[in-house]
């Protein structure tokens, strides 16, 4: 049996941040599939593992996280990998979780769940996430103009936090290497992680089950 497990789907970027931690660090996980796209998430059943209805969840012996901010937090505790040496470094760490969370991930989560998996998206809405999404987009290739990773000199959850959506570059309709190059040869270094795989590949549920 697998030390850590992983409450996952395919599409999930979220989900995607956590397992791409646990592959790169060479933890010992597997996955639990959750059916997200026939409504397993709002079922009584998945609400006693997370009331939140969401994924991700790890398991970890006796502790049940989720959030994937919070899982990456621990897992950086507890492999001793893509963390911080000091209070400074880790202030800079969650500086861009916290960014990712609030202004990166949410917008392009959203924006890319409308574009790719709602029949008839609302087009001003889909505008105004958009719009949203590049702003984020644009702070962070600034951030990168001059530097290999994002917190630190070294990739961090910051990084594994910030790209979690960013492979599904078809999905969200932007071209990186066109419109954000810094962002793009970013991601080149994120994939060069040991044992880096596309979420599709990662993660059991692709394609979205019948």
């Amino acid at each position: 049996m697998a030390e850590y497990h992983l409450y996952c789907f395919a599409q999930s970027g979220n989900a995607y941040k956590a397992a791409l931690m646990l592959e790169t660090t060479g933890c010992d996980w597997g996955s639990r599939f959750v059916d997200f796209f026939n409504g397993e998430t709002r079922t009584p059943e998945y609400r006693r593992i997370n009331v939140m209805g969401e994924v991700p969840v790890l398991v970890h012996g006796n502790t049940t996280l989720s959030q994937s901010g919070v899982i990456l937090d621990y897992l950086a505790e507890k492999t001793g990998k893509h963390g911080w040496r000091n209070d400074d470094e880790r202030r800079e760490v969650l500086r861009w979780l916290l960014f990712d969370n609030h202004k990166f991930s949410s917008y392009t989560a959203t924006y890319r769940f409308m574009k790719t998996f709602v029949k008839e998206p609302n087009a001003e809405v889909l505008e105004f996430l958009g719009g949203r999404m590049k702003a984020a987009f644009s702070v962070l290739a600034a951030h990168l103009a001059d530097r290999d990773w994002v917190a630190l000199n070294r990739a961090t959850i910051a990084d594994l936090s910030l790209c979690g959506y960013l492979f599904f570059e078809d999905e969200i309709g932007v071209n990186f290497a066109e419109s954000y190059p810094a962002i793009a040869r970013w991601l080149d270094r994120v994939k060069a992680l040991p044992n880096w795989k596309h979420p599709y590949e990662l993660m059991p549920g692709h394609p979205i089950p019948g």
